[in-house]
């Protein structure tokens, strides 16, 4: 048993890991109607990315993009786990708060905030947040001005990421120096450090040891102005689970040892898909087909205003896997050329096209795997279709 949603109780399945199959076959079977799809976490798997996370970055703090995957059970284990959080409005505060979480475990990461956002942070405790303009300045100095800064700065390049944010996010280099001194020196707030992120998916590890150097100039330059000496790096996101992590963090280690030899240096960091990424599985129905010659097409009960925002979803992340509901049969092994839709009626409402499955029949399962970021938290009621409460069971495997 474990606390989730606002004090409720969610029950934990404890299976082996092969015994995933036969667990989403129950679940369809007992406690769904087809046309509701559902997740499966599996908590065994944020233990071993945490894991993951502090062989590899021991002295990296991390506080978890709540954007990315806001489902209360997968927030309480990383709490549990040791993560902070990081919130981007008021929403994401409250939701984190709301489940017992210090507030002091809360940076409120987004450079450019409502004043009423501002306001709530002030009253409820999170003293912790970014910038990179002089009005953000002026906002807090008049609504929260006990809050501690740290100033969000441009990556000297984010190309080598898939979703790059230099363009809407981070002061330039010839605006640092007024930004420091006009929040220091003028404004009298509290700047303790520098915070950038080199885009979502890096790709590139080599883009992290450019970002600290210049990361470094800027506490350079504060100590040029007398502000008193900043302690806190955030070296922000962009961390998927894959092998070129660890070449990403022995990169950002040797950067940050030949940048920063202060031991006392604090150093945080924003990772979103890294924890959530492939602890989440989808699990979708079968609910309708067609067959045109050689080519077989299905639609199911999830789609692009759900779980395949094509903004936000990668399908090459995604593996997929058919799954028939008569436990004595497996899916056909003949595959055959296959269009997957969602269930609106807007035409553009496809999850995968001319991929190879094996032929389904009506209320067989179509399970994605890897699809714990940016995925359900996206959702919406259009056209009638509720994707906005799609719900999640709750497992932890075993080796056994």
């Amino acid at each position: 048993m474990m606390y989730t949603d606002f004090g409720k109780i969610a029950r934990v399945h404890n299976i082996p890991k092969d015994g995933m199959t036969n667990l989403i076959r129950s679940i369809a079977a007992e406690k769904h109607e087809v046309g509701q799809p559902f997740y499966v976490l599996d908590l065994a798997t944020i233990e071993r990315v945490m894991d993951k996370w502090n062989h590899s970055f021991p002295n990296v703090k991390p506080f978890y993009a709540v954007k990315c995957n806001t489902e209360p059970a997968l927030l309480t284990k990383l709490a549990k786990l040791g993560a902070n959080f990081d919130c981007a409005s008021l929403l994401e505060i409250d939701t984190v708060l709301s489940l017992g979480i210090s507030p002091n475990q809360i940076i409120f990461a987004n450079p450019c905030k409502a004043i009423s956002h501002i306001k709530h942070a002030a009253a409820v405790g999170v003293n912790f947040t970014t910038f990179d303009s002089k009005l953000e300045v002026d906002k807090i100095k008049k609504w929260h001005p006990q809050c501690r800064l740290l100033l969000r700065i441009k990556a000297p390049t984010d190309s080598g990421s898939l979703r790059p944010l230099g363009k809407k996010f981070g002061a330039l280099p010839e605006e640092i120096e007024p930004l420091l001194h006009y929040a220091c020196n003028v404004a009298g707030l509290k700047v303790v450090g520098v915070s950038f992120h080199v885009g979502s998916i890096a790709q590139d590890p080599t883009i992290y040891r450019e970002a600290i150097a210049n990361a470094r100039a800027v506490f350079d330059v504060a100590a040029y102005l007398g502000i008193p000496k900043m302690k806190i790096l955030n070296i922000g996101g962009g961390f998927r689970s894959t092998p070129l992590f660890e070449e990403i963090a022995s990169v950002v280690n040797v950067a940050v040892q030949d940048y920063f030899p202060d031991p006392n240096l604090t150093i945080i960091a924003e990772p979103g898909r890294f924890f959530p990424e492939t602890a989440f599985t989808l699990v979708t129905h079968v609910i309708g087909k067609r067959v045109r010659g050689e080519k077989i097409e299905y639609w199911i009960d999830e789609g692009i205003y759900g779980s395949f925002r094509p903004t936000l979803y990668n399908s090459c992340f995604v593996g997929i896997k058919p799954i028939s509901m008569k436990e004595s049969e497996e899916c056909c092994k003949i595959c055959e050329s296959s269009t997957i839709y969602g269930p609106s009626c807007d035409s553009l409402d496809a999850v995968a096209l001319d991929i190879q499955l094996p032929e389904l029949q009506l209320d067989d399962l179509i399970v994605f795997y890897n699809m714990g970021a940016y995925s359900n938290c996206a959702g919406t009621k259009f056209n009638g279709f509720d994707m906005l409460s799609t719900p999640t069971y709750i497992v932890s495997t075993n080796s056994t």
